[in-house]
């Protein structure tokens, strides 16, 4: 019987998602192989010659199957990282991408030009990825992070325990503000965050077949134009947010004039602010209230 070493396989599925043209087929190769045998990737290269058992390549063999129909990494690893934090996520949530890391930097950058205690609302949170990298980077924050799926929250909970954040990060269920009501402590915040579903119908048909198959619908679909959940921002906001507080939204990349547009008709905000991301695309707008 053949005996399957941690250098044999790694060379073998960089070979294999190389030819399936899977994206990153080294970096994808390792983080299987490392949540198969439970090391961490630095390690399998100080173990190559050790020996994988059968149960273990049964696993793999799974996983690599499903990895050339592009099941997202994550989801078989059921982990991610984000703003240098370990995530577990599930198929129930999106996926957190780099760009949101930058939404991530501004909310610390505001919430640290503040003294006191900060009260942050963490709109459609998913997985918790938001609420738990402002968490733990900024202590002086107390922090509301709602979502219209008990599943995404289920896994948000999940994050949120990791890191022993149980006392600063409260989940609600509900859509957007709908489950603050009941609230009675925190009846304006100093900083709403939010990365909503902003992909339009006719984008989403578009969408690459890895993201479109797997990545919850529900977390993706903005409505028509896409712009459906910063209508509804735009009509709520002016309860929840302080003055001087601020609002930060993640944009699609085409969309930072219309939501900017929304944004002044609510007659709720100074000046408002578009950013750009990394590959110089609309990413973020920020607008502090008057």
């Amino acid at each position: 019987m053949e005996q399957w070493t941690i250098k044999k396989l790694l060379d073998w599925m960089v070979g294999h998602f190389t030819e399936k043209k899977i994206d990153s087929p080294r970096l994808t190769a390792e983080l299987l192989l490392s949540f198969v045998l439970n090391m961490q990737r630095i390690e399998l290269y100080m173990h190559f010659d050790k020996e994988v058992d059968k149960p273990q390549l049964d696993k793999l063999r799974d996983l690599v199957k499903r990895c050339i129909q592009h099941e997202p990494v994550q989801y078989l690893t059921s982990r991610t990282e984000f703003y240098s934090i370990s995530l577990k996520v599930a198929a129930d949530c999106l996926i957190p991408r780099p760009e949101t890391e930058l939404l991530v930097e501004r909310a610390i950058e505001f919430l640290r030009g503040r003294t006191g205690t900060q009260y942050v609302c963490d709109l459609c949170t998913g997985c918790g990825c938001i609420a738990v990298a402002i968490g733990k980077n900024y202590p002086d924050a107390k922090i509301i992070a709602t979502d219209i799926s008990e599943q995404a929250l289920n896994i948000a909970a999940e994050n949120i325990k990791k890191y022993q954040l149980d006392q600063k990060i409260e989940l609600l269920q509900g859509n957007l503000f709908e489950p603050l009501i009941s609230q009675l402590d925190v009846k304006e915040f100093d900083l709403i965050v939010c990365n909503p579903p902003y992909v339009s119908g006719a984008e989403y048909e578009k969408l690459d077949a890895k993201v479109r198959n797997y990545e919850p619908k529900l977390a993706l679909d903005g409505g028509a134009d896409g712009l459906d959940i910063y209508r509804k921002i735009a009509a709520e906001i002016g309860s929840h947010l302080k003055k001087d507080g601020a609002l930060m939204l993640e944009i699609g990349y085409l969309q930072g004039q219309q939501v900017k547009g929304l944004l002044e008709d609510s007659k709720c905000f100074g000046p408002i602010k578009i950013e750009k991301d990394h590959s110089s695309n609309d990413r973020i707008v920020t607008a502090i209230r008057a």
